[in-house]
């Protein structure tokens, strides 16, 4: 049977061929005019795209042979410039043509592969990092590489059922029955396996070619830069509930990644959030509901689908399998609940350390309310807690930004202003043309005592800008991991048919493109973009040997710098590089501190890993160390710091009023004491305050 022969029979239909050809016209069209920094369409941008589609098809490389991936890089590598220019989808079809062959031929295989029991002694191994896998040579190649990818399946099957076992015999749990052997168990580890791929293969056959086509004009997006995403007329209309952090349930938005669904960032206040285990970059391999339903196989899934197997009534629990950045995979237990919103929104308390009374605002999100001139707005919220503390007559303040993903840019301008003279606070600048100097046009300023900002490797955007703006006018101090996200991009929608010509009725609508067409820039002249923010004092961090944020993503943006802006850079009365020292004398001998340092190393080294055992003795081995040292950082991670942790005076009759927020502060307190991070910082602040530097 011709390969042509398999693909949809959508491409038959002239209507549809033409309102495909449109969008590419239209998608290209718009990059190359209104893109910050758009790629040529030549042969260099040909290539990465055949190689971007090809990934993002089999990143696994579980399908294509070596063979299907010389043929079509021989027909097409250098072309792909050439067939957006002609409207030509030769490509794209030929590939799905074989790719659909391909998949039906692993579905004839894999249950065979998993109908006799496989042996865990042999010293072998297996490579589960797509971007470490070579394509397979020949059939017998990829059929040993699929048996080596479901033993592997079955082996972390196999021990979590022995692990659930051995705690319902711990706990002499009623249900348990019978004790298996490890032979029944390993029954039960393949049969449980043949139906999650079962599973898959069933709705990946059932996936729409508009599905495909919409991967196909994302990859051709996202090699320009990995923000820059296509959306058709369906998915748009979802777009702002899932990236605004409303998804029902978890409190969690949600991305495709890798064939997996990526955690994109987790609500603040959210069960996610609270709950603690789930982070942002996690991939999510596989759900379950409660704790006895059948996993199900979130492997090649749009998010909408995905949606309705992790959303769920409020008091119900979702399991999820899921890959941390790290490499590590852990079962992560989330009861589902209504979004508190309240903790979304700045608050502050005091906390009291030896004779000194240091002011806390966390700041979990840049929120505003666009479509009510009168609604809430961070800036607002942010001038309000800075004037209760003053109140209080606090000796410096502590800004929270750690995985804070951005948000209003207007309101970081005011933020910022806060804290300084007038002056510029960030620039905007478009591909062509001037930047745009965003400034502070208040020339009073707040607060001008002891000032320090928090952050981490997922605070992004605005966030950075805040950072950056500080640091650069020297008006405080920035603590936090080895370089903050690294998002110095700005992004906005177009409907793609603005940019297309002789459209007919029945082409309409053709959907939105979502396009990096501004960049930020510190007043130094520096981007935020790739290098994020370096904090002036380092503390050890999990993730500070691997990574993360936008150095992570495929194509992303270079880091670039413009002329510095004019601003009064302010005296410092002690050199970052001498509270970096001091801190560091501390966290050395700090046993968290320690153990968070040697956890990170052993992370650097998992990640850098091209194979895991499939010896199960091995594994388990392997296994248990990463368990002990996660439980080891997570009880020295329970310890109080000697710090008292009181409410603001201007808020306690308003708490003290509403039972709900008198749990919700008590808690929040409870973990701000516990937090060994903030205790570094407040001791980072005393050196400040003992070097004299200038009081409010």
């Amino acid at each position: 049977m011709s390969l042509l022969l398999l693909v949809f029979s959508a491409f038959a239909d002239n209507d549809s061929a033409a309102k495909r050809n449109a969008i590419i016209t239209a998608v290209s069209r718009a990059i190359q005019y209104q893109h910050f920094d758009p790629k040529p369409l030549d042969d260099s941008y040909s290539k990465e795209v055949f190689k971007l589609y090809i990934q993002r098809l089999d990143y696994n490389k579980k399908f294509f042979l070596q063979a299907d991936i010389d043929l079509l890089s021989k027909k097409y590598q250098t072309k792909l410039d050439d067939a957006i220019l002609n409207q030509n989808l030769d490509f794209y079809n030929e590939v799905m043509g074989i790719f659909r062959n391909r998949f039906q031929e692993a579905n004839g295989f894999y249950k065979d592969l998993l109908a006799n029991p496989f042996s865990f002694e042999d010293k072998e191994e297996v490579v589960v990092d797509g971007k470490k896998l070579v394509f397979a040579k020949s059939k017998e190649d990829l059929k040993e590489a699929w048996r080596k990818a479901l033993k592997y399946q079955v082996l972390n099957k196999l021990q979590e059922l022995e692990e659930t076992q051995q705690k319902q015999i711990e706990k002499k749990d009623t249900a348990l029955k019978v004790v298996k052997t490890l032979s029944e168990l390993e029954i039960d580890a393949r049969q449980k396996i043949t139906k999650s791929n079962t599973d898959f293969f069933d709705r990946v056959s059932k996936t729409s070619d508009d599905d495909y086509f919409t991967v196909y004009v994302n990859t051709l997006t996202s090699v320009m830069d990995p923000h820059t995403d296509f959306f058709p007329p369906k998915d748009k209309e979802n777009f702002d509930i899932r990236m605004s952090g409303k998804l029902e349930g978890i409190g969690a938005t949600l991305q495709e990644k890798d064939n997996y669904i990526k955690v994109g960032s987790l609500v603040i206040g959210g069960p996610a959030w609270k709950q603690g285990q789930l982070k942002a970059e996690d991939l999510i391999m596989k759900a379950a509901e409660g704790k006895d339903a059948e996993w199900f196989s979130l492997e090649n899934i749009r998010v909408d689908d995905a949606v309705k197997h992790i959303r769920g009534k409020k008091g119900t629990t979702v399991r999820l399998y899921v890959r941390h950045a790290d490499g590590t995979t852990e079962e992560v237990s989330i009861v589902r609940d209504i979004v508190v919103f309240e903790d979304t929104y700045a608050k502050s308390s005091i906390l009291n350390y030896g004779n000194k009374k240091i002011g806390f605002i966390y700041l979990p999100e840049f929120y505003a309310d666009f479509n009510n001139p009168s609604g809430r707005r961070c800036a607002g919220d942010m001038r309000a807690e800075v004037e209760k503390l003053k109140k209080d007559k606090v000796d410096g303040i502590i800004i929270d930004l750690r995985s804070n993903g951005g948000g209003s840019l207007s309101d970081v301008v005011q933020i910022a202003g806060l804290f300084i003279d007038k002056g510029p606070i960030v620039q905007v600048k478009k591909r062509q043309g001037v930047p745009d100097v965003m400034t502070d046009p208040d020339p009073n300023t707040v607060y001008a005592g002891p000032l320090t900002i928090m952050v981490n490797e997922f605070s992004a955007s605005a966030s950075e800008i805040l950072a950056a703006a500080i640091q650069d006018y020297h008006r405080g101090i920035i603590v936090g991991s080895p370089s903050t996200h690294g998002k110095g991009t700005v992004q906005r929608f177009y409907d793609v048919e603005q940019f297309a010509d002789n459209l007919t009725e029945e082409m309409r609508p053709l959907g939105a493109l979502k396009m990096t067409d501004q960049k930020f820039y510190r007043v130094n002249g520096g981007s935020t973009q790739l290098k994020g923010v370096t904090p002036d004092v380092l503390i050890p961090d999990n993730y500070e040997y691997i990574d993360y944020g936008e150095k992570k993503e495929d194509y992303p943006l270079k880091w670039t710098q413009i002329p510095a802006v004019t601003y009064n850079v302010l005296p410092m009365n002690i050199q970052p590089s001498e509270l970096n020292k001091k801190s560091q004398a501390r966290t050395s001998s700090n046993e968290l501190f320690k153990s968070v340092e040697n956890y990170a190393k052993y992370l650097k080294k998992q990640s850098d890993e091209n194979s895991y055992s499939l010896n199960y003795q091995k594994n388990a081995l392997d296994e248990m160390e990463s368990k002990e040292m996660s439980k080891k950082i997570e009880a020295l991670a329970k310890v109080e710091k000697p710090m008292e942790v009181v409410i603001p005076t201007a808020d306690l009759a308003g708490i003290q009023a509403d039972s709900n927020k008198v749990t919700r502060n008590t808690e929040w307190r409870k973990s701000l004491k516990k937090d060994a991070f903030i205790f570094e910082t407040v001791n980072i602040m005393l050196d400040m305050m003992a070097a004299d530097v200038p009081k409010k």
